[in-house]
């Protein structure tokens, strides 16, 4: 559900993202749902996905 909503907030996703997003916990996906609301580009989760590390 969270990747249908990051491609209509942002576009497609690569192979790589998609595979960073595989890997979250529970909390960590219940976050970025919430975050994704004030992404723009692709550039904002890969901000987002470095901060989870």
């Amino acid at each position: 559900m969270i990747q249908r909503q990051l491609t209509r907030r942002i576009g497609a996703i690569t192979p790589e993202l998609q595979q960073q997003l595989a890997g979250l916990s529970l909390t960590q996906l219940e976050d970025l749902a919430e975050a994704l609301l004030d992404f723009s580009t692709e550039a904002d989760l890969v901000a987002w996905l470095q901060q989870q590390q």
